[in-house]
């Protein structure tokens, strides 16, 4: 396919990018075309295996049959009618997510930032005057202002402040350092499951346990977000049901629509304080992403995509073990199911261009940090393809 413009083959398409595009992403030079499967094809057909997903988005992979079925169905009836109405995808969207995840009410988003703003929004109101949030150093949330301000990294912050106000950050995985922030103005705790752009860490069970009791004592909302680390990454369909608790909010986005823009949080009904004209989205939930959605919902029951994440990630944390104990420059090995990660002793990006000019797709996080967010449906053959690649590269 070629625009007015002639921009039809890679190279110009790449140079038209670099002119009109605003420079807030070092892109990689390749142009990709169509997906299938675990795999992607750039604009000269050559194949390239996905350990990326779009960033934990693709959990179907590409072109899964049944998920793309339904959108083109959805496409012929109507793509938007706005939240004045109701629609049957979004009745069972939501139904669908709730019953999954425990919670009872849920705000469709357009994004995973915006499911941050919407959750500080209902946590600050239902704090009756009370402003604090306490969030992770290292946490990553989203780049809108609500969002970037709970954010725990300083040089995402400090270039758009002031940021919102009475935001804490304690240490992730020291709850002493919780406790140290708790005071009477705390309204909300914040935190990942597992912090995907602060470098794969995930969280030791005393400490969201000892979470949930702060929050329990003291009447504090805990914000479990789950943007990356949710919807069957980790192994269950959210991470925090490996650990026995349950947040008062949940904010969702990525794999929930597999590649339609599609977020939410939810919340237990005690803790539904927002009412009508507290919040809005013009296209959150509507019938396009919110069939997106309940598509998702039935593949991953009709194709056992935790079944495969468990066997799967299983498999992909013994050979990425190996290959650690085989190259020196690997210093740590991270993670959990199919959200994984390599720590080298210095900065990855070479890695990444070589591995990607043999046809395979990773993404870092940090300058030396390798993550391995593939489609959920990966098979062990993939991951043998993919520890040979790297392998190869290192």
């Amino acid at each position: 396919m070629s625009d007015i413009n002639g921009t039809d083959n890679m190279q110009n398409i790449i140079d038209t990018g670099e002119e009109y595009f605003l420079h807030t992403y070092n892109r990689f030079p390749v142009v990709f075309e169509r997906g299938d499967g675990v795999h992607l094809y750039d604009k000269n057909g050559k194949e390239y295996l996905d350990f990326f997903a779009g960033i934990a988005v693709n959990a179907l992979g590409y072109n899964h049959p049944e998920y793309t079925k339904a959108l083109h169905e959805q496409i012929d009836n109507v793509l938007h009618i706005s939240n004045y109405f109701y629609s049957e995808s979004a009745a069972n969207a939501a139904k669908g997510l709730c019953e999954l995840s425990g919670m009872d009410k849920v705000f469709f988003t357009n994004s995973g930032a915006e499911a941050i703003e919407g959750a500080l929004k209902m946590a600050r109101k239902y704090g009756k005057g009370r402003k604090q949030i306490i969030a992770m150093e290292h946490s990553f949330h989203g780049r809108t202002m609500g969002a970037v301000s709970v954010t725990g990294t300083t040089s995402y912050r400090e270039p758009f402040g002031p940021m919102i106000t009475d935001v804490s950050f304690a240490k992730f995985n020291d709850l002493e350092s919780v406790k140290e922030l708790v005071n009477d103005d705390t309204c909300a705790i914040i935190l990942e499951t597992i912090q995907g752009e602060g470098g794969i860490n995930t969280a030791e069970p005393e400490f969201m346990k000892g979470i949930r009791k702060i929050c329990d004592d003291n009447d504090i909302v805990m914000i479990i977000d789950e943007v990356q680390c949710g919807m069957g990454r980790s192994g269950k369909m959210f991470a925090f049901q490996n650990y026995g608790v349950t947040p008062d909010i949940l904010t969702l986005a990525k794999a929930i629509g597999n590649g339609v823009p599609a977020g939410a949080f939810l919340c237990k009904k005690d803790y539904a304080a927002l009412a009508a004209g507290d919040h809005g989205s013009t296209y959150g939930g509507n019938p396009l992403v919110t069939t997106a959605i309940c598509a998702v919902l039935k593949a991953f029951k009709e194709d056992n995509i935790l079944e495969n994440v468990n066997e799967v990630g299983g498999y992909l944390y013994e050979k990425l073990e190996e290959l650690k104990s085989k190259h020196d420059g690997i210093i740590e090995h991270r993670g959990t199911g199919l959200m994984q990660g390599l720590v080298f002793d210095g900065n990855v990006k070479e890695i990444i261009l070589k591995a990607l000019d043999k046809g395979l797709v990773l993404i870092s996080a940090g300058a030396n940090i390798i993550r391995f967010l593939p489609p959920l449906i990966i098979k062990k053959s993939d991951v043998d393809e993919m520890i040979a690649i790297l392998d190869s590269v290192l």
